[in-house]
């Protein structure tokens, strides 16, 4: 989708490109080629990209420093640790400073040709614009196991949640600065950004597969993903964990009932079920064990929460004191150097901002 030529008197609107990345060394090149060459049919936009570096242990950082020496548009957070992909992907959210923010997955899964046309909605009045996957090149099982998920979750959560949206959204400035407010150590970002409401709307999309490198989302981390979106938007696992109790007690009840009844009216000598007994004690232990575990869940996050660490720790900052424009060729001798360590304004959670010059 072609965007209208801008007033020639108007200011750029400065888009943040936010690209969460671990050990992508294959290609953090290639997204950074397709995000640039698209920004280059946009005139009425200036860009900044900002890769937040999960703490890779391949090459990811050393070539993402390489084009940030080059390029004082590209940004990068290196985090002292892979504090997951969610945390990560929030704090990219409240580093950035432009009038909107565009969330891209390194191995462009989700392609960057479809920037213009995610601007060309929010330029008509929406907040949020969101891609709403049309196909996956996933397996059948995976492809499967995502749209059930999304559809759980839209079923058993009080808050308006797209089916099949992924990560690949657009956010307004003023969603970016309620997200600076949040301090929320297991946070569901797609899920926190649908909560807040505002005007939002979704274009349907093929998701690409990857070019390059392995997924970082095997099963058991999809699984965490999916227990974290759940229970950051739903009360139902522990409305469900009552409703159980309630019930296993009432059945409990009638019975105990019936066997007094039977045994003083009717005069039945019932014999002692060593299985019976021994079946109904072990389920009694499952269902308090399962109850206690989704309860846990809870009050873990809460226990988490409460503690108020400063998550995640940045390691490094690259460029956060250098302006978001088009890169020109330095003079002759001048020092280039591969990064600058500076703090971006402080997000939610204090001291997380805080760059470290180690290494």
């Amino acid at each position: 989708m072609s965007l209208p030529p801008p007033a020639p008197t108007s200011v750029p609107a400065l888009v943040s490109v936010l690209v969460p990345a671990y050990n992508e060394e294959a290609n953090v090149e290639r997204a950074y080629a397709a995000i640039t060459r698209v920004f280059e049919a946009l005139p009425g936009f200036a860009l900044e990209i900002i890769f937040t570096d999960n703490h890779s242990t391949d090459a990811t950082y050393e070539r993402l420093a390489a084009i940030a020496a080059d390029d004082p548009r590209v940004k990068i957070i290196r985090f002292a640790r892979n504090f997951g992909y969610h945390r990560s992907v929030l704090f990219a959210y409240q580093a950035a400073t432009g009038a909107c923010a565009i969330q891209v997955d390194c191995d462009l899964q989700d392609p960057p040709a479809l920037i213009p046309q995610m601007l060309a909605l929010w330029q008509q009045g929406h907040q949020v614009v969101y891609g709403v996957r049309r196909s996956l090149p996933d397996g059948a099982l995976t492809r499967t196991a995502r749209r059930m998920f999304y559809r759980l979750i839209s079923l058993m959560s009080d808050d308006d949640l797209p089916l099949d949206a992924g990560e690949f959204r657009l956010v307004d400035r003023q969603v970016l600065d309620e997200l600076r407010k949040v301090e929320d150590t297991s946070p569901y970002v797609r899920g926190l950004i649908s909560a807040m409401g505002f005007s939002q709307v979704g274009f349907l999309y093929d998701r690409q597969d990857r070019i390059a490198g392995s997924s970082k989302f095997p099963f058991r981390r999809m699984v965490s993903m999916a227990l974290d979106g759940l229970l950051n938007h739903s009360l139902v696992p522990l409305r469900l964990a009552s409703g159980i109790a309630l019930t296993v007690g009432t059945l409990t009840f009638l019975l105990l009932c019936a066997y007094l009844v039977g045994r003083l009216v009717f005069g039945q000598d019932w014999p002692a079920g060593f299985a019976t007994t021994t079946l109904l004690l072990l389920l009694s232990i499952t269902l308090n064990a399962m109850c206690f575990g989704i309860l846990g869940e809870y009050v873990g996050r809460i226990f988490m929460q409460a503690k108020r660490r400063p998550l995640p720790i940045v390691e490094r900052m690259v460029n956060f004191d250098r302006p978001a424009r088009p890169a020109s060729p330095p003079a002759t001798g001048a020092p280039q150097p591969a990064e600058r360590l500076h703090a971006v304004p402080e997000p939610a959670g204090g001291g997380a901002s805080r760059g470290n010059s180690r290494g």
